[in-house]
């Protein structure tokens, strides 16, 4: 199958106006006799459910959550991107634009970028009209703060929980549409497999997870907005039940899988206790905004700090390593994420991190509460403040900003973070990779579609903070709901889908085959043995760097990792019931085969990008010594795989990436 991405002709400021002047439209009419499934109600999910139906559609949407109000899109802390300029710091549509193609490396598709910076205005506008409570400045109008690889303030917040907030709005949206009758909820529910009927996406087939039932559910088009693989790791930012399965079953019967190795590892996570872990919490990014980061410049400190001897408050400025302001001045303590990741790493390798383990840097906020406090003193017209009043005042001010995410750290790691730095370290958080889709959002397969994180998005090789929420909001609300019209035009007289075909037939009779393997398999490990083996083969070797020896070796690991999970993997309990075992082990059973098709794909692109780091492609002179070394002659391409049985026998299709209106240059945050 040729790749077609389907972009529209013309300059890339008129292409997706000119595109929807030509689509064909569904008459409102006909909607109600159309029937579309979406997989997943997270932000992408949620929002493309309640649009859908909103225009009339039927929509059947699925959650395995108890509610969509649990989609991981939650967790979402620091805001979201939109080109509005309401700082008057000169932003627009193309410096957004430019900023996301920049920031994922030029690893992206350019008619889509533009896409999303000039929709993301909207999205405020939309946000606002639900009532999503953004945070607003002295006047009234909303406020902005920055993010990494910017250099602008551009990201609209809610305190440091804004993903909760927006997701409360598309699930305000999608009740209205539920109490309707134009969405039926399916809850508890996890897709298994995708259905195809003349080679066209009519239906999936799920589980009931509390009572096991394996169901058949019928449309017109099939949406998947499952969000990210990250958990491959098993040790992430990501909720313990994200998984791959949805996009994973696509790409099985014919959707290609773009770009698998680029994976985000962010820089500011709470750092790693022990093997007892399942999981790594997100500090948010926009803590850059005021906390400095840093390690001891000294040994001697460094090691007093880990034996207790010293606290990081012992130390002077001079005392103190601000590694990114040294390395990066333009920039600073906002650099893009996959920059400030290996930054840590090489100052941590390099024997300078401040915990037990080795593995932390200081994430410190003296100068922005003094800063702040200041400010205050000043503003309330208080003379000769004292230090503590100062304290007092900035404490306030940064409480008011960040304070939930300060809560969370002190029950976490116990510490008060406004008296001592808090510990910060890369973690896994964000997949680039996913699903290959057209301009249209549609995958390989006709009538099936991704959104949001689950495709491969438009992040390029890195994604810039704030703007996962920007593309899932973007994809649901305002692309995807044009776009399907243009397909679903062709079945107003199709009518109603059976699910009493030999299509819906064989592919329930597979589902249950595997799921009687796993309950009846007399195996000794547990699913969480093979589960932490598989994140600790892709850590230490398709983590923050990555070479050709370690690719390979990967790869055959991760393959006889497979061949033992098969033979010996042990579900406890029955498929007729709540079993939350079962539910885990399709899910690694999926990641056993995309972490080898990871490895693969980290292999075969022998260059540096964004969260792609091979260490035989890095500068090796000059002022960007060190830095990720892209290869644009022999790599400017996607990868987008095709299923061919064993992960290793796939084969490799390649979307040249064409750049009209950016300048192709190698990136530079100094």
């Amino acid at each position: 199958m040729a790749l077609d991405s389907r972009v529209p002709q013309g300059p890339i400021k008129d292409k997706w106006t000119d595109y929807k002047n030509k689509i064909n439209l569904v008459n409102p009419a006909n909607k109600r006799h159309i029937d579309i499934i979406v997989v997943g109600t997270g932000l992408a999910g949620g929002s493309a459910a309640a649009t859908l139906a909103e225009l009339g559609y039927n929509v059947k949407a699925f959650a395995y959550q108890d509610s969509p109000r649990r989609a991981h899109s939650i967790a979402a802390q620091g805001g979201i991107n939109a080109a509005k300029n309401y700082q008057g710091d000169g932003d627009s549509t193309y410096r957004l634009f430019y900023d996301t193609v920049k920031g994922g490396d030029y690893r992206s598709r350019e008619a889509n970028v533009y896409r999303l910076a000039e929709v993301s205005a909207n999205i405020i506008d939309q946000c606002v009209a639900q009532g999503v409570p953004f945070a607003r400045d002295y006047g009234g109008l909303l406020d902005n703060r920055s993010f990494g690889g910017v250099l602008v303030s551009r990201t609209f917040y809610a305190k440091g929980q804004t993903g909760q907030q927006l997701l409360l709005g598309a699930y305000s949206a999608m009740n209205r549409q539920i109490a309707r009758g134009k969405i039926e909820m399916f809850n508890r529910h996890e897709m298994l497999d995708v259905v195809l009927v003349d080679g066209k996406a009519r239906g999936i087939i799920t589980r009931n997870l509390i009572t096991g039932e394996i169901e058949r559910h019928s449309a017109h088009a099939v949406v998947i907005a499952s969000g990210g693989y990250g958990n491959v790791y098993f040790l992430s930012t990501n909720a313990m039940g994200s998984n791959v399965t949805a996009g994973w079953k696509i790409h099985k019967k014919g959707a290609y899988f773009a770009n698998p190795c680029y994976t985000q590892i962010h820089p500011t996570c709470i750092p790693r206790s022990g093997d007892y872990q399942s999981k790594l919490t997100l500090m948010s990014e926009s803590l850059r905004n005021d906390g400095r980061i840093w390690v001891p410049k000294n040994m001697e400190d460094v090691l007093a700090i880990r034996e207790g001897k010293k606290k990081p408050t012992d130390l002077s400025e001079d005392e103190r390593d601000y590694y990114l302001e040294r390395r990066y001045p333009a920039f600073g303590n906002l650099v893009p994420r996959d920059v400030a990741s290996r930054a840590a790493k090489e100052r941590c390798d390099a024997g300078y991190g401040v915990n037990a383990t080795g593995e932390a840097v200081y994430l410190d906020f003296a100068a922005a509460i003094d800063r702040y406090g200041k400010e205050q003193a000043k503003i309330h017209n208080i003379e000769n403040a004292s230090a503590a009043k100062i304290y007092e005042l900035g404490q306030a001010i940064v409480e008011a900003k960040y304070g939930n995410l300060f809560q969370m750290y002190e029950k976490i790691v116990d510490q008060n973070p406004y008296e001592t730095p808090m510990m910060i370290y890369p973690a896994v958080h964000y997949t680039m990779g996913g699903v290959w889709v057209d301009y249209n959002l549609m995958t390989t397969i006709p009538g099936c579609y991704c959104i949001g994180e689950a495709n491969f998005s438009d992040h390029g090789a890195n994604r810039l903070g704030a703007s996962a929420l920007m593309q899932g909001l973007a994809d649901g609300y305002f692309v995807l709901p044009y776009t399907i019209g243009d397909y679903l035009a062709d079945d107003i007289r199709t009518g109603k889908i059976s699910t009493e075909t030999p299509e819906f037939e064989a592919a329930e009779k597979e589902v249950k085959e595997r799921i009687e393997f796993f309950v009846n398999n007399e195996g000794t490990n547990s699913v969480d043995y093979y589960h932490k083996k598989l994140g600790k083969i892709m850590w230490d070797k398709c983590g923050m760097s990555r070479n050709e020896k370690g690719l390979k070796e990967a790869i055959e690991e991760i393959s006889q990792l497979r061949k033992d999970f098969w033979k010996n993997v042990s579900v406890p309990g029955g498929s007729e019931e709540y079993n939350e075992e079962l539910a885990k082990a399709g899910r690694v059973a999926d990641f056993l085969e995309l972490g080898e098709l990871f490895a693969k794909d980290a292999l075969v692109r022998e260059e540096s990008c964004g969260g792609h780091f091979r260490e035989e492609s890095a500068e090796e002179s000059g002022p960007q010594k060190g830095e990720a070394k892209r290869d644009d002659e022999n790599f400017a391409f996607v990868s987008a795989w095709e299923y061919k049985g064993e992960p290793k026998e796939a084969v490799l299709h390649k979307e040249e990436l064409e750049f009209n209106d950016i300048e192709l240059k190698q990136r530079s945050y100094k």
